[in-house]
């Protein structure tokens, strides 16, 4: 998936990119990830960048560890929610807080390899808008893991339109200017994968190994998986809706002709008397009904997914909450520390805010 950059190149020199990393119950890897960043990006020549983790809720350490490296580095900075809200609840708190030139978002488990931020910030500065990553392969994932994962993405595609393609994950590049408009989108349960592409920015696709989990287990659960493949297709396509809307036509017209059917062979039977082929009291038909009686359920249960969105839309609670941050949201006062100071790595890690944000 590649498209022209259709843009004038950027200048050579770096803007503040900011580095976006979701962490729940992580305090083993946040020190490698650090280390490994700061190296990826130092050989790339890329001297000015924030990193930004964001604590979903952890009952772990991963707060106090982000803290101790805030102090050892204030590049770093911390926001933390105040409860879990979910992997893409905290990559939006992470992009409302950012105040990079260039925005990129990835995990914490080292899956996803630092060492590819160079070549996603020159592609960047190629005019690239928007860098997607595409993994070859995945030791981690099983095989059922992967067939799930696969047919997700097939269905997506097909119920979209979108060209959304097997392997792309959260690990992505983003314009500053791409990032604030994502943010800006007012519904519930975004699924960014498909909104980022669904804005149309110019962008390209690389690809990249996954390499396996450093420490401690996966915490994001096949259950979770499957709530995020629902959310992404509800969220990008009404089609399951007519779906039902045809099936019903399809079962209606058949239905109807086998009703007509059981009226005449039921007077032909009252005035004329049963054949013998005819079985009074047709358990076929009760089958008949159970069978529609299920399509029914099935039907109402999808209306009500969507109904249950609507609902969530319109009481309009915000996506995350913060409990406490080192970083302003976009807009507020101090909104970006001065360039100069941040790479002579002056200054103190700041004070967190305590407060309670969208």
């Amino acid at each position: 998936m590649s498209t022209s950059p259709g843009a004038a190149r950027r200048p050579s020199g770096n803007g503040l990119a900011s580095i976006v990393v979701p962490a729940f119950n992580e305090e083993a890897n946040l020190p490698h990830l650090y280390s490994r960043v700061c190296s990826a990006l130092a050989s790339g020549g890329w001297t000015t960048f924030e990193l930004i983790i964001v604590d979903d809720g952890s009952t772990d350490g991963t707060l106090a560890v982000i803290k101790e490296l805030q102090r050892e580095d204030p590049r770093v900075h911390h926001i933390s929610l105040s409860r879990n809200f979910g992997h893409q609840a905290a990559l939006l708190a992470g992009m409302t807080h950012s105040r990079g030139d260039v925005l990129i978002s990835m995990d914490s488990d080292l899956q996803h390899p630092p060492e590819l931020l160079p070549r996603m910030l020159r592609l960047w500065q190629e005019g690239y808008e928007v860098v997607h990553t595409i993994k070859r392969s995945d030791p981690s994932a099983n095989l059922f893991r992967r067939a799930v994962s696969r047919a997700f993405y097939r269905l997506f595609g097909m119920l979209s339109g979108l060209p959304l393609g097997f392997g792309q994950s959260d690990f992505r590049l983003l314009d500053a200017r791409v990032a604030r408009e994502l943010c800006r989108f007012p519904e519930q349960h975004k699924f960014l994968r498909g909104l980022v592409s669904w804005m149309g920015f110019n962008e390209i696709a690389i690809e990249y190994e996954v390499a396996p989990r450093l420490k401690g287990r996966p915490t994001y659960t096949l259950r979770r998986r499957l709530g995020f493949h629902i959310d992404a297709i509800l969220s990008f396509s009404i089609i399951p809706l007519r779906f039902f809307t045809i099936l019903g036509v399809l079962v209606s017209v058949p239905t109807g002709l086998y009703g007509l059917l059981a009226f005449t062979l039921g007077l032909y039977g009252f005035l004329v008397g049963y054949p013998k082929w005819i079985v009074p009291g047709w358990a076929s038909l009760a089958i008949f009904v159970t069978f529609l009686g299920g399509l029914q359920m099935i039907g109402i249960g999808l209306l009500g997914e969507y109904l249950g969105r609507v609902f969530e839309q319109t009481k309009g609670r915000p996506p995350y909450l913060v409990r406490e941050t080192s970083l302003p949201a976009r807009g507020e006062p101090n909104e970006r520390r001065d360039l100069t100071q941040l790479n002579r790595g002056e200054g103190t890690a700041g004070t967190p805010v305590h407060r309670t944000d969208v």
